[in-house]
């Protein structure tokens, strides 16, 4: 809204008048301006989640930054000189000397324009003083040559600069000030001789490999080295900020730094380009929930960072083409995906495999993506690592300053192109005829020490000697080599690997404590202003349904299933669009006050049990670095229960990549276990294709479930269809109840949530209750009467039992097969058994059949239960659904009335 739209509101709600011709008061003119304005900045700040938070969520304190007096009045002054060195921080990164091949030239129409002194009305005569223009560390004025020397110095040499576009004036000026400060220090010898050793090191391991496995397909580090001075900087001074966790990406370790110990959690990394850093991101904010800092903390005071820092590592190709990257960014200070700013490093070798730089990308640099959340970015030369680790200092204390994230373009170049069994040479040749006609990078430094005295010859040879005999003493010792468990341990012990039987778990709960979390769940302050539609459909409904507690619905038991985790101390955490409200506004796990805007979530004012709360993550409008930010959370601690709501089923396949190489294969690759939840509503309604399935033939296709032998709790991930609110609430219960952790899809409802026959009792929820795989039939009058046994799953149920009746078809049996992976093969016998009459078996679904469950279940069935099934359901299909309304309805009718046929 901006002030003009607002004017004529707020004035006739004061009841004011505005003249606004010539004649109009001063009052009107001068005083009423900064009332509105006053006003409007107090609008503005009333967003959804506003001045108190919730848990998850502390609103960031903002503090007025005021430009010392003494530095405005010398930019005034000396207003051309100033123009002239914020032409330096904001240009001179174009001309500035960061490619180490120097295989494209910089922008010379820079300095020839904008950095020209002249063209700000100064001469070479003139004496400026710098003193809050540009941050030399002298205390005399120099001339203007000497300043444009320090100037080239600083922004034209082997690092410079973004900073242009960051809107924070406070970020602004402490950003120049920091950058221009920092060249007025250098490494110490010691400093220095350790990079020395690290890059050697890394030269000496890539020479090894290649000597040893010559035809093996590797990725060497070669013409990015100096990266290993960004590693040491960034865990020095991650140790001397006493940080405890860093995230970063393929095994975890502790390191002692500084005589610290600081846990580092490597992310194991599928070969997907860049699917890794939401899942980082969301490990880091764990870690920070454990911590209960960061977002989590309980101090009111905002300059504490997160013990918990996340890095992410990109490649120039991969961070410009990989849409997820965008995602993250745009993430990445929205309440509940916030984890205090990230440090990225670019490796910008300039090649994205075969492509040269140029052709991956339309903008000048790689890194121009960080500049739509206005993250500053710093550009180095890999061939200078003391610049590197300069800048590493300069990107963390940043971060650690201001909470945000921020960025360093490594430029640096592959030696051998995209692996070292490739030649480059086919399709850029000029590029890597420099490369290979110039010396490595750690033969480089090592040269300059050497002539700075800083290092000897023979230091050299020792560091390389030592490090290959390592090496080589390492290889030798490979056949005896065990490698260590590194899974099910500190806040995994405890929970174990799945077993190949299949379990049940009592995770029924006494009803008074449920009738009690139910009445909280609708329960807030006096003072609150509840939506009256609310208060009368949803809480006084609810309160009734409760003090009945025989028709419980679907969001009634819900809330009553992560209710009942809180109370036992697990952490619930709903993730996805809209969630807080429910897509078909059925949750409303979240109030919020008609007259402030404030949020209020009921459950978390639960009393007694064991302290566990619910945190609502209202998520941006993407699919896959949010589900990849929910696995990383739910990878972190068992005891966290975290589910990610689809706003329709089908939204999934935007999230495809997470799923494929994180959910559903991670703990086979790398025992890596989870119990995220996937909430997919699904179901024919009417909303054509893209709304109506999720597909859960693809999920059940993603199963290592087998055709032929009994399931065990031991698949890949689980997928259900319940059609009861009590299944569901027993369904979300046992994720954490049990004492291992398997993906849970679950095949959600819509119209059910709303269906008066699909409710539940309180006694379905008592202690001795469990997920029950198979529900049968228990309308049928005589077993021994039954011809036709229907098996269907979910919604579905309902359309076929109305059909039954209407038809009165006695005869025919109703199995509703709730779990489908495991598939539930000793519960549909003995519910098989009871129809010992029974002649005709059949598989009734929705969904199209080369679509929905069938492909799935036939085979099962038939192979195991011994007995063959027929197909009732709609044709082959390449939409899921008609788009005409009344061809939906015909269908649908005629599904239904095929099962009986």
């Amino acid at each position: 809204m901006s002030p003009q739209r607002i004017t004529s509101d707020i004035v006739t709600r004061i009841g004011l008048k505005i003249d606004t011709g010539r004649n109009c008061t001063t009052w009107t003119r001068a005083i009423l301006p900064a009332r509105l304005g006053k006003m409007y900045s107090r609008i503005l700040s009333r967003q959804y989640h506003s001045t108190k938070g919730v848990f998850g969520f502390r609103p960031k304190p903002r503090k007025e930054f005021q430009l010392d007096k003494h530095i405005s009045e010398a930019r005034v002054q000396r207003s051309n000189a100033f123009r002239w060195v914020e032409a330096y921080r904001n240009h001179a990164h174009r001309t500035a000397s960061v490619d180490p091949v120097k295989f494209r030239p910089s922008d010379e129409s820079v300095t020839e324009r904008t950095l020209d002194y002249t063209r700000y009305g100064l001469t070479v005569n003139d004496r400026i003083n710098p003193f809050g223009l540009v941050n030399t560390g002298a205390s005399s004025t120099i001339t203007t040559e000497q300043l444009q020397d320090l100037l080239q110095t600083m922004y034209c040499g082997t690092t410079s600069i973004e900073l242009a576009f960051i809107e924070d004036e406070h970020e602004r000026e402490w950003l120049a000030e920091q950058y221009e400060r920092s060249f007025q220090t250098t490494l110490a010898s010691i400093e220095k001789r350790e990079i020395a050793e690290l890059l050697l090191q890394s030269q000496a391991f890539d020479t090894f490999v290649a000597t040893k496995f010559p035809t093996v397909k590797r990725y060497g580090g070669e013409g990015a080295e100096s990266i290993m001075a960004f590693y040491r900087q960034l865990f020095r001074c991650a140790a001397e900020a006493d940080l405890t966790n860093v995230v970063y990406r393929d095994t975890s370790t502790d390191l002692e730094v500084l005589g610290k110990t600081i846990h580092l959690n490597m992310l194991h990394n599928p070969s997907h380009l860049e699917a890794v850093n939401p899942v980082s991101m969301g490990k880091t904010r764990a870690k920070q929930l454990s911590l209960r800092d960061g977002p989590y903390g309980t101090s009111d005071c905002g300059d504490h960072p997160s013990r918990a820092l996340n890095i992410q590592l990109h490649g120039d190709g991969a961070f410009v083409g990989q849409g997820i990257n965008q995602e993250c960014l745009m993430m990445a200070d929205v309440p509940h995906f916030d984890v205090g700013g990230s440090i990225h490093m670019i490796v910008n070798n300039q090649v994205g495999f075969t492509t040269p730089g140029d052709r991956g990308r339309g903008t000048r640099y790689a890194s121009d993506l960080a500049k739509s959340i206005a993250a500053p970015v710093f550009h180095v030369n890999g061939d200078d690592p003391e610049a590197l680790s300069r800048v590493t200092k300069l990107a963390f204390d940043y971060q650690q300053k201001f909470g945000k994230d921020v960025f360093i373009d490594l430029n640096c170049f592959r030696r051998w192109g995209h692996n070292e069994m490739d030649d480059p040479t086919f399709t850029n040749p000029l590029l890597y005829g420099v490369i290979h006609s110039r010396d490595s990078v750690p033969d480089l430094y090592a040269r300059k020490l050497l002539a700075s005295g800083d290092l000897a010859q023979s230091e050299v040879d020792a560091i390389v000697k030592k490090h290959m005999d390592y090496l080589n003493s390492e290889l030798q010792n490979l056949s005896s080599y065990q490698p260590e468990k590194s899974y099910f341990e500190k806040q995994w012990s405890g929970i174990v690997q799945a077993g190949s039987e299949v379990t049940t778990w009592d995770t029924g709960v006494d009803y008074s404590l449920l009738s009690l979390i139910a009445q909280t769940s609708v329960k807030c302050p006096e003072d609150f202003a509840l939506h009256p539609h609310l208060r009368k459909h949803h809480v006084e409904s609810r309160l009734k349904k409760i003090a009945e507690g025989t028709r419980l619905d679907w969001a009634t038991a819900e809330a009553m299933a992560l209710g009942s985790l809180l109370y036992q101390g697990f952490n619930v955490r709903i993730s996805g669009e809209d969630i807080g409200r429910g897509t078909f506004s059925q949750r409303h796990a979240m109030f919020v006050d008609q007259n402030t805007n404030e949020i209020f979530v009921p459950l978390n004012e639960l009393e007694g049990g064991n302290g566990g709360k619910l945190e609502l993550a209202n998520s941006i409008l993407s699919e896959e670095a949010v589900l990849g930010f929910e696995y990383g959370m739910a990878i972190d601690n068992p005891n966290n229960l975290v589910i990610w709501e689809a706003q329709f089923g089908d939204f999934f396949n935007g999230a495809q990549i997470i799923i494929d190489t994180f959910l559903t294969t991670g703990e086979t690759k790398w025992m890596v276990c989870n119990g995220l939840v996937m909430l997919l509503p699904h179901g024919f309604d009417g909303a054509a294709s893209e709304h109506s399935s999720c597909r859960m033939e693809r999920f059940l296709q993603m199963t290592d479930s087998r055709e032929s032998t009994p399931d065990g709790d031991d698949v890949n991930f689980q997928v259900i269809n319940p059609s009861t609110p009590a299944q569901y609430f027993h369904a979300l219960r046992r994720q954490m109840i049990r004492n291992f952790r398997k993906p849970l899809v679950v095949v959600a409802p819509k119209t059910l949530l709303r269906l008066s026959e699909c409710v539940s009792s309180h006694a379905d929820l008592a202690p001795g209750t469990y997920f029950q795989p198979v529900l049968g039939d228990r309308h049928v009058a005589d077993p021994k009467k039954v011809k036709r046994v229907v098996l269907c799953s979910g919604k579905h149920y309902y359309n076929l039992n109305a059909e039954r009746v209407a038809s009165g078809r006695g005869d025919v049996a109703l199995v509703r097969v709730e779990s489908l992976c495991p598939f539930p093969v000793q519960q549909i016998q003995e519910e098989m058994a009871r129809y010992a009459n029974a002649k005709e078996f059949v598989w009734s679904q929705e969904e199209h059949r080369n679509m929905g469950a069938w492909t799935f279940v036939q085979p099962r069935f038939e192979n195991m239960c011994g007995k063959r099934i027929k197909y009732r359901g709609r044709y082959e299909g390449a939409t899921v659904a008609v788009g005409v309304s009344s061809w939906h309805a015909k269908e649908a009718e005629q599904v239904v009335k095929s099962a009986f046929e």
